[in-house]
């Protein structure tokens, strides 16, 4: 595989591919003509030339330009203000900024335009250019969307394209930048050459981030999609190209210019969406999921089932419709009753409407095989539409992955190439969204680029060569999360300083009045849980031996226990502050400390406590040793008080135990309530599971009422139409189902056959006409079976002749269903002819 050059990369050639077809040499020249040397591009063109005779388009074209123009060979390395020319009977890639050509096909090469473009998007990138000339066909339409999704430029040719097909199914792709004349496009190409996503990497660089900011919410306001966790640096590539393009260098500059200018907005946001896709893109992924997954996955439903699989990202809807066509395959080599539904979904409305369409370029046949093209697939006007078999198995919607409720009970998920756009946050949100849609039994499929390495708890690795995953049995689905990311409203410099600002200043000016004011203490909850240290607790606090803790009774100091147990009891019960004063310390208790104890409740209205430790002043110590002394006793009476205050603080001691005994009954009975609580949470999280199968269900359903209001609307459009060009037609027409009913009729046949609109449905057979037909039904019959044509003379009740043409009605998936009558009389006919042209005269 070719290696991708990096945007903007210094020293890299941008190289313009010029495809053309038929009436392309005069575009060519013209555009050429145009060029100037010292512009550093190359230009590279990919005419549809004859096989097998020689070339003069290399000396045609060095007459009318001012560079050089050389006949390419293969391992030719592309220079700067050069032109290079594909020979005959060649196909044309370009590797690491030489030219690959393949010489010898027996016939012209198909698609060598679309072949070189791809190539070329692969290879420069951003500094890959595409020119869609005059020609016949679509060839260089999936050329230039690959050019665009790379980052690069598009051009397509105006209406003076004296053959305007290619160009023109170019511009129906929404894939071309500009559409001018070839002059106009060498003026404009001059523009962007000079421009710095080309020339060097300085616009990656010099990103203004309060720019970025204002763009990522316009978009989002206008489109309700908040590009903020997807990557960056393709987020701001995206913008950068889309500069060149308004011929802006400044990021602050575009913002004003997409405030002003909603186009503009909308194109930029069709530019960050766009991805490459086609038709079995990586073939070997499709037939490993043909014959490794769905074979077996078919094998086991039972009659009447479903199989559902989802497509976020589907863009255009190439790869909703391969998983159909491959599943529609099996379903019929197996002979099985099971219905296929694809939801194809996408947060572009553009490319869901094309994907609805189901109209694709002649380049699919390079995708698809003739045999699928000729079962699922109908030319018409040199493009391929899907089949309404095909187009019936899909269904397709615009979704936001990132907030809007997704689908449920899948067999699969194929999200292929749409994680490498997202950010870590987005990327968890959506493996949460697959893991939450998929059965137990389901399977994830992702890009080459892609796993599911930081998920392990929710998929496993099925085959990691193929990228596909399988949901882990028994693991739960993280919460949904969905439309919590939002677009962060745009707010100027100052009013983002101040707001960041203030609460810093409050924090700063409340840690130097702690430090400063504010003696040592802690924050504890009801349980005696310390929640915050304020200065410097050593004195009278330290860790326990064993585990670590942070319950406040096991570290405090020897003597206080009992005091700040008490103290809290107090504060607790009558909710005011509690003061205890000269409380002994330590093992001597030579330390007097006091202590205050101030009850507060938190917003959800827990009782918690600050307790503050302080030291008693020395002078007090002294005061109240020298008291002690004036008031001593004798030693016997001191032993005696000794026994006393030993006793009471058994009684103290007895009690705090029957307290803790207590405290352990509560705690007991709050577990059991904490037990109760989970269960009601677990039935709690049942209901929310419940909540989001409907809210999925719900999706689906109003997904598959806008799929039928789109098709009643398409229908009703048709019916329109075949009204007014029934009614438009003089000649009598009558159609006809297989089993000799009326089907429609014209105004004109409604007159000949005398009907009325309740006749619609009857056996044709039942109607009195005027004219006089013998075994219309037999004849309707041998039309039926030969599918020939049939002309038949009959009279009318005047005896005038009329001529009867019976034609086989077809359906679009070219079944036989029905006949069409029509009733002409060509002497009425020749006589109207004569007598207009007497009246010419």
């Amino acid at each position: 595989m070719a290696k991708k050059t990096e945007p903007g990369a210094a020293g890299v050639v941008p190289v313009v591919g010029i495809g053309a077809s038929a009436g392309g040499l005069e575009a060519i020249s013209d555009l050429l003509r145009n060029v100037k040397a010292g512009s550093g591009l190359a230009y590279v063109v990919i005419q549809h030339l004859d096989p097998h005779h020689p070339s003069m388009l290399t000396e045609l074209l060095q007459r009318v330009s001012a560079i050089p123009v050389i006949e390419a060979k293969s391992g030719m390395k592309v220079e700067p203000d050069h032109v290079y020319v594909i020979p005959p009977n060649a196909l044309m890639t370009l590797n690491r900024g030489r030219l690959r050509v393949a010489t010898g096909n027996q016939k012209s090469p198909v698609m060598a335009v679309d072949h070189f473009f791809r190539a070329l998007s692969v290879d420069r990138r951003s500094n890959a250019i595409g020119v869609i000339l005059s020609g016949g066909g679509s060839d260089g339409s999936a050329g230039a969307l690959a050019i665009k999704a790379e980052g690069g430029f598009t051009f397509a040719q105006d209406e003076s394209a004296k053959h305007p097909n290619m160009p023109g199914n170019a511009v129906a792709t929404g894939a071309i930048d500009f559409v001018l004349a070839p002059s106009e496009i060498a003026v404009e190409l001059r523009e962007i050459a000079r421009h710095p996503y080309l020339t060097s990497a300085e616009a990656e660089e010099a990103e203004d981030g309060r720019a970025m900011r204002r763009i990522l919410s316009m978009l989002s306001r206008a489109h309700g999609v908040d590009f903020t966790h997807y990557k960056a640096g393709t987020i701001h590539r995206r913008i950068v190209r889309r500069m060149a393009l308004a011929r802006t260098r400044d990021l602050a500059h575009y913002a004003t210019h997409l405030e002003k200018n909603e186009d503009e907005l909308g194109q930029l946001y069709e530019d960050l969406l766009i991805r490459v896709t086609g038709f079995f893109r990586d073939p070997e992924v499709f037939d490993f999921l043909g014959e490794r997954l769905f074979r077996p996955m078919l094998s086991s439903l039972e009659r009447r089932s479903q199989i559902r699989v989802w497509v976020p990202g589907c863009a255009t809807g190439e790869e909703a419709y391969s998983i159909a066509i491959i599943l529609l395959e099996l379903v019929s080599e197996l002979e099985l009753d099971v219905q296929v539904q694809i939801f194809g979904t996408d947060v572009s409305e553009a490319a869901i409407e094309r994907a609805r369409s189901g109209v694709y370029p002649e380049s699919v046949e390079t995708e698809v095989t003739p045999e699928r093209l000729q079962r699922f697939f109908g030319k018409l006007d040199g493009q391929y539409r899907v089949s309404k078999m095909l187009r019936d198995a899909c269904v397709f919607a615009r979704q936001n992955l990132a907030k809007d409720t997704p689908f449920s009970r899948l067999d699969l998920v194929s999200c292929r190439n749409v994680l490498i756009y997202l950010g870590p946050e987005l990327q968890r949100k959506a493996m949460a969204i697959f893991h939450y849609a998929l059965k137990p039994a389901g399977y994830l499929l992702l890009g080459s680029a892609e796993s599911v390495g930081r998920f392990p708890d929710l998929f496993r690795v099925v085959d990691g060569k193929h990228r596909l995953y399988g949901k882990v049995e028994g693991s739960v689905s993280p919460p949904l999360d969905l439309g919590s990311h939002r677009a962060e409203a745009f707010r100027p410099e100052t009013a983002v300083a101040e707001a960041n600002h203030a609460p810093s200043v409050v924090k700063d000016a409340e840690r130097a009045a702690f430090a400063r004011y504010v003696p040592a203490g802690v924050v504890i909850d009801d349980d005696f849980k310390i929640l915050r240290f304020h200065g410097r607790t050593s004195l009278f606090l330290e860790p326990p031996e064993g585990p670590a803790s942070f319950d406040l009774m096991r570290m405090v100091r020897g003597g206080l226990f009992s005091e700040i147990r008490n103290a809290v009891s107090t504060a607790r019960r009558t909710g005011k502050p509690v003061r205890r004063a000269h409380v002994p310390m330590g093992a001597a208790r030579k330390t007097l400390v006091n202590l205050d104890v101030i009850p507060f409740k938190v917003a959800r209205g827990e009782s918690h406590f600050l307790i503050v430790f302080e030291k008693a002043p020395q002078e007090k110590i002294a005061g109240k040793t020298k008291a002690t002394r004036k008031g001593a006793v004798d030693q016997g009476e001191a032993r005696r008080l000794g026994k006393e205050l030993a006793a009471t603080r058994e009684y103290l001691q007895a009690i705090i135990e029957e307290h803790e005994t207590k405290n352990e009954e509560l705690r007991s009975a709050s577990e059991e309530i904490q037990s109760a609580n989970e269960e009601l949470q677990s039935t709690n999280e049942e209901l929310e599971t419940a909540k989001e199968e409907l809210q999925s269900t719900n999706e689906e359903l109003t997904t598959l009422n806008e799929e039928l209001e789109k098709r009643n609307q398409d229908l009703s459009e048709l019916n329109d139409d075949l009204h007014n060009l029934l009614a438009s037609i003089d000649i009598p027409l009558l159609i006809l189902s297989s089993d000799f009913r009326i089907r429609r009729f014209n105004p004109t046949a409604q007159k000949l056959f005398t009907l009325i609109p309740s006749d619609i449905g009857r056996l044709v057979t039942d109607l009195k006409t005027r004219l006089q037909i013998d075994g219309l039904t037999d004849l309707v019959t041998e039309v039926i079976e030969s599918l020939t044509p049939m002309e038949v003379e009959v009279k009318d009740r005047e005896g005038r002749e009329v001529t009867m043409k019976i034609r086989p009605y077809r359906t679009m998936q070219n079944k036989i269903d029905g006949a069409v009558v029509s009733i002409i009389d060509f002497k009425a006919l020749a006589k109207a002819r004569k007598e207009r042209r007497a009246d010419e005269k």
